[in-house]
């Protein structure tokens, strides 16, 4: 480490922060300070729990410190200096907690504060009269940031923008929205740096010229020297201009960092992220193990237990001793129809838990969703039963283990949600696989070697996605508008419409305009106006409705659900309501509910003592299996289909009499094979291809 940057005002401060919290700041965190302070930018890799958002945070906090030595501790009112992009509302909590603490504990003054979906109207209003120096902020709400007048002048302080879990926005649209705003705020940057330099040209033209016209012989020697430092000015800030159009990173004040856990494509990761600022950047990977014990759930008697489903329920009383024996357990369930199922499931086997067993996952009303995030970090509760909504960066200390129910049909995903336990650097990371059938044990035999050999699942780049193109479009119209041929080369700077040729684009702004060729006729789709060569939308119904809906993930119409007497639960999707008749019983949030009435998007309900309910089911609940892990899979099944199985593979073992069967009465396909099985039954001919 240069003797420069550890002997800085802002390093010390740190690291006698780190000292006094008996901690150690890892290599890779410092040499990340290293590069913030430098100005370059990035993708940060570590595995879970080893400190990755600190990496980033703290040396925003050093380059803020360096930068005012003498006031670091007083300064207040600073502007937005650090935007932090994170992809879940609960990470959001989290995260801005751990800041939070820093801040206090250094004594600075910056403000934190998160904005997405939960984020209250009072508070964004707030937010945008006074800046707080850090904002976290789903891609949602960061492409409703741009849709608001004169937003340029939210990001004119900004020094950093951190993506967190990048490899898990890096594949999606989600992704593609966040390329798209940094291609913009990078845009911004270089306007307002290039509008400086290009001042300070014109002024140094202008001194040149009064100087010619000041012909005296007094003054004849004095003005070539001036008019020599003036030329050589010309030619540096000419210098800087050409180098904008070159590398806009180098000049424009602004890094950028992506933060990533498990991903197998990590360059190719970077250089999506980094793509708008036309420089290579630097990947700076932890030199660090994570320790992982993963252990199967086997069921008592495999030829009983299903061979198919996906509910697991049977095997229910098996987690019973795992979740006694450890502090607090997350039980991740991979649809939120079978979480309130093994919500329900575990109160009516170990009603003792009642009080110490809750349920999370995305459709639940943000207080409830709160209080559980709260209740775990204070170690309250005993098991939480949730969804995707917590597997990502969230430090929950008392977490102890992780039951997985079901395949989470990822090694990255598996990964991830093992390491909600032990989520510190020397902790080992504990995961229970349980099975919801029978064969679902070769994909955990498959898992385990998956992770020993480190076969992680690359994120493959979304290109060319003109929907997310033309809603991005219209939310620039929405605020500032904008002028096409400038905005156009931006556009062209981001990873995912590098190839974007001009018949395209011009086919986009076509469409955005008059509805393209296809829906000229209807006005509705006549959205943006040109005035004097600006695309703007000036209609206040257009641009509500746009607000309303912006975001990259199609689902059905969601339903609130609220009870008769006041008071939200959470929201459900339209088509399950929809078969429900009005007295039906369905659950939500763990609760019984008797439906009352459908009234303006709303789902009125009541309790129910009813036993029997109806479990909802959402469209989201449909997961492939990934092709990382199908490959091992698939060798799984080619060492099944030999006699010689391994002691030390529980799962295959378990598995063998089954294997035994299928032998007898079919044949177990091997790695390079595929299944074909022809049946007769009373109601004729079926043919099964197993792919």
């Amino acid at each position: 480490m240069a003797n420069k940057f550890t002997n800085s005002i802002g390093y010390t401060t740190i690291q006698k922060w780190l000292t006094n919290q008996n901690r150690k700041p890892f290599p890779f965190q410092e040499q990340t300070w290293q590069h913030i302070i430098n100005g370059d930018s990035g993708l940060v890799n570590a595995p879970t729990g080893f400190g990755k958002t600190y990496s980033v945070f703290l040396g925003a906090l050093i380059q803020f410190i360096n930068n005012n030595p003498k006031d670091f501790t007083t300064k207040k009112n600073n502007g937005l200096q650090l935007l932090w992009v994170t992809p879940l509302r609960a990470l959001a909590k989290d995260i801005e907690r751990a800041m939070n603490e820093v801040i206090d504990e250094l004594g600075l003054q910056w403000k934190v504060a998160s904005r997405n979906g939960d984020t209250s109207t009072a508070d964004r209003t707030k937010q945008k009269r006074n800046l707080p120096e850090v904002l976290i902020i789903t891609p949602e709400s960061l492409h409703l940031f741009l849709a608001q007048k004169n937003y340029a002048d939210t990001f004119s302080t900004l020094k950093i923008i951190a993506v967190d879990e990048w490899h898990e926005l890096l594949g999606s649209k989600r992704g593609v929205q966040v390329e798209l705003a940094v291609s913009r705020i990078v845009g911004l940057k270089v306007q307002g740096s290039k509008f400086k330099v290009e001042s300070a040209i014109a002024t140094t033209n202008s001194n040149q010229s009064s100087n010619e016209n000041n012909t005296s012989a007094l003054n004849v020697k004095k003005e070539s020297s001036k008019k020599e430092k003036n030329l050589e000015l010309e030619q540096t800030l000419n210098l800087e201009l050409s180098t904008f159009n070159s590398s806009p990173s180098t000049l424009n004040g602004l890094s950028v960092w992506g933060i990533s856990a498990t991903i197998g494509n990590l360059e190719e990761a970077k250089d999506v992220l980094l793509s708008s600022l036309k420089t290579e950047g630097v990947i700076i990977k932890a030199n660090v193990q994570k320790k992982f014990e993963i252990h199967s759930i086997i069921p008592d008697e495999i030829e009983k237990y299903p061979w198919a489903g996906h509910l697991g329920i049977k095997m229910a009383t098996s987690i019973l001793p795992i979740i006694d024996k450890n502090k607090t357990t997350l039980l991740f369930i991979n649809t939120r129809g079978m979480s309130e199922t093994w919500y329900q499931t575990i109160l009516d086997i170990a009603p003792e838990l009642a009080g110490a067993v809750a349920l999370h996952h995305g459709s639940i009303e943000r207080e409830l969703r709160t209080w559980v995030e709260d209740a775990l970090h204070q170690g309250i509760l005993k098991v939480v039963v949730c969804t995707s909504s917590l597997d990502l960066g969230v430090d929950f200390r008392p977490v102890e283990t992780v039951i997985q129910v079901g395949s989470p049909k990822g090694v990255a995903r598996f990964l991830q949600r093992a390491g909600r336990s032990g989520h510190q650097p020397d902790a080992v990371s504990k995961i229970y696989f349980l099975p919801t059938h029978s064969l679902e044990l070769v994909e955990a035999a498959a898992l385990k070697v998956a992770i020993g050999e480190q076969f992680i699942e690359s994120r493959i780049p979304m290109l060319m996605c003109f929907d997310v193109l033309i809603q991005y479009l219209c939310t620039l119209a929405i605020s500032d508008g904008f002028y096409p041929d400038a905005l156009f080369e931006e556009i062209k700077s981001t990873y995912c419409f590098s190839e974007i040729n001009e018949e395209e684009w011009l086919q986009v702004l076509q469409f955005i305009t008059v509805g393209g060729i296809a829906l000229r006729e209807y006005d509705d789709f006549k959205k943006v106006e040109i005035i004097d060569g600006l695309y703007k939308i000036n209609n206040r119904k257009i641009a509500m409705r746009h607000r309303m809906h912006i975001g990259t993930i199609v689902s059905d119409a969601m339903l609130r659900v609220k009870f008769l007497s006041g008071g939200s639960i959470g929201v459900i999707e339209e088509y399950f309501i929809s078969k429900l008749n009005i007295g039906d019983v369905f659950t939500l949030a763990g609760r019984n509910l008797e439906l009352v009435m459908i009234k303006d998007m709303t789902a009125i309900v009541k309790k129910s003592t009813s036993k029997k309910a109806i479990v909802p089911s959402w469209n989201g609940g449909r997961m492939p299996l990934s092709s990382q892990l199908g490959k091992v899979l698939r060798k799984k099944l080619n060492d099944a289909s030999g006699e010689n199985i391994s002691e030390n593979e529980i799962e295959l073992t378990a598995l063998k009499p089954l294997f035994d069967l299928q032998k007898q009465l079919s044949a177990v396909p091997k790695e390079n094979e595929l299944l074909i099985e022809h049946i007769e039954t009373k109601d004729g001919f079926h043919l099964f291809v197993y792919p």
